[in-house]
């Protein structure tokens, strides 16, 4: 099984400031549309809604379909739990910290399915798993950061077009998607 966790500070010098309810906003958007946040990802569709705060949504990461059930719990965490794919297991996004301090946190377990644990091949899958996922952090703050930007622009500044935007949500994040981390 592989274990990461990885904390980053949410305010540093020179960037937009983020308020809890800013980070949370990102998470949420994220959860139903993670393409804008997280670089290694090619396809992300809700699929299936059982309430305000679960929901199943399918993804491609890294070359790989996967299916994840999405638990949203305000305001402090959302939880993606693998359920289908080649790769299963938990990851978690949590907001720590007072709001004068906060950090975003990601941490996941996995388990590579047909992978022995412990081997040479999980800790290879593992290293390279590692960097995308710290990527994933990284560009996350820095879509939420741009989000916070472009919503204290003035009014006379107009936002950017998004265009062949399929939902609301694929609408509010187009812009950030354009500012992502590069792989």
């Amino acid at each position: 099984m592989i274990f990461v966790s990885h904390q980053l500070p949410v305010n540093v010098p020179g960037e937009p400031h983020l308020t809890q309810q800013n980070v949370w906003d990102g998470l949420v958007l994220k959860a139903n549309n993670a393409l804008p946040f997280v670089p290694s990802m090619t396809f992300c569709e809700v699929t299936q809604r059982y309430g305000d705060t679960v929901f199943d949504r399918d993804i491609d990461f890294r070359g790989q379909r996967f299916t994840e059930r999405i638990t949203l719990e305000q305001p402090h965490r959302v939880t993606f739990t693998r359920i289908a794919g080649p790769v299963l297991g938990t990851i978690a996004n949590e907001i720590e910290g007072p709001e004068n301090d906060l950090k975003l946190r990601f941490s996941f377990a996995l388990v590579i399915q047909g992978i022995e644990g412990g081997s040479a091949a999980e800790q290879e899958y593992a290293n390279s798993m590692t960097g995308d996922y710290l990527k994933a952090v990284a560009a996350t703050l820095n879509a939420m950061r741009r989000l916070a930007e472009s919503a204290s622009a003035p009014a006379s500044t107009p936002a950017p077009a998004a265009q062949n935007v399929a939902t609301p949500i694929a609408a509010s994040t187009a812009g950030a998607a354009q500012n992502a981390v590069p792989e």
